[in-house]
């Protein structure tokens, strides 16, 4: 089995007169967590997103568990992804909305949904709705989602973002937890705390260029 879940070969990104990623070429290693840094509008958030099939490149090649994204698939299986703010419908609840997603796949039960609340520490029994959230409940119920079909990568661009100090030890401890269980992290943060923390790699982006920094 290849050691690298996920590889980058030569990859560009042109809008117009902008070139958001510029020959970028990196291999992640299964089974670690890969921290990405840079500011605004450095590229992260880009090359997440044509990472999971969600933009389709310029020129060059993303390889993902073995299969190209946009030729072979279009979008990866096996991938959960929290990429800008989670989008969720405001007159449900949390348990309401997951359902729903995950009637699109049919692949996990009504356990597997709140295993997966309970995990990032919300409670699958609340009558709450999405609406009445706080944005660190928001982000905890993305993550909630990302996880909850048991996926073997995840992409993560900034889950933190709004959570509490108690929230954000849940969640490294959490992020840690699915790194013992074999799945394969990238994850997009400003917080150098959560990159030192957790991460194995860590890139820099800046200009839509990578650099590896360890």
């Amino acid at each position: 089995m290849n050691d690298y879940v996920i590889q980058i070969k030569d990859v560009c990104k042109v809008f117009k007169e902008t070139t958001a990623l510029n020959h970028v070429t990196i291999d992640f290693e299964r089974n670690k967590i890969h921290g990405l840094i840079g500011r605004n509008g450095s590229g992260k958030t880009m090359l997440l997103k044509s990472i999971c099939g969600f933009t389709p490149v310029t020129s060059g090649e993303i390889i993902v568990n073995g299969k190209r994204v946009g030729k072979e698939v279009d979008i990866p299986p096996d991938i959960g992804i929290i990429i800008e703010s989670p989008g969720f419908l405001p007159n449900y609840t949390g348990y309401a909305n997951l359902k729903f997603l995950a009637g699109i796949n049919k692949k996990i039960s009504k356990d597997d949904i709140k295993a997966a609340i309970q995990r990032v520490g919300l409670d699958p029994e609340s009558k709450k709705k999405v609406g009445k959230y706080s944005l660190g409940m928001k982000q905890r119920l993305g993550i909630a989602q990302a996880i909850m079909e048991h996926p073997s990568i995840l992409l993560l661009d900034e889950p933190m973002n709004g959570i509490d100090k108690q929230g954000v030890n849940d969640i490294r401890e959490l992020l840690l937890q699915l790194k013992a269980e074999g799945i394969t992290i990238l994850l997009a943060s400003h917080n150098s705390e959560d990159i030192q923390m957790l991460c194995d790699t860590v890139c820099e982006m800046d200009r839509g260029e990578l650099n590896v920094i360890r």
